[in-house]
């Protein structure tokens, strides 16, 4: 099922449906939400897998700087609004239960 991923940076067989499957991972790695034990399997692929360690670095940065500019909080009015809209979903989606 493996098949040798051509310029992959590592030696062992990892196929691109592999690697998508640890790509799709890092992101919860990067938000602690991942168990233990999977933390721990998808670290091990990205210190043996440069694709994914570039891709892993990536995602670090985008999200770091996503938090740094996002640290202004949103006038009290519009959070109102929200918090208002949110209320109404919630209710219909209760009364269409």
């Amino acid at each position: 099922m493996s098949t040798d991923h051509v310029g992959h940076g590592h030696g062992s067989e990892m196929s691109d449906r592999e690697c998508a499957d640890f790509i799709e991972q890092i992101v919860y790695l990067i938000d602690n939400e991942l168990s233990e034990s999977d933390c721990a399997i998808v670290r091990a692929h990205i210190d043996t897998c440069n694709p994914c360690l570039e891709k892993y670095d990536l995602q670090r940065t985008v999200k770091a700087v996503v938090a740094r500019s996002c640290s202004e909080s949103a006038p009290s009015e519009l959070r109102e609004r929200v918090k208002l809209r949110l209320q109404q979903v919630r209710i219909e989606i209760t009364e269409t239960s």
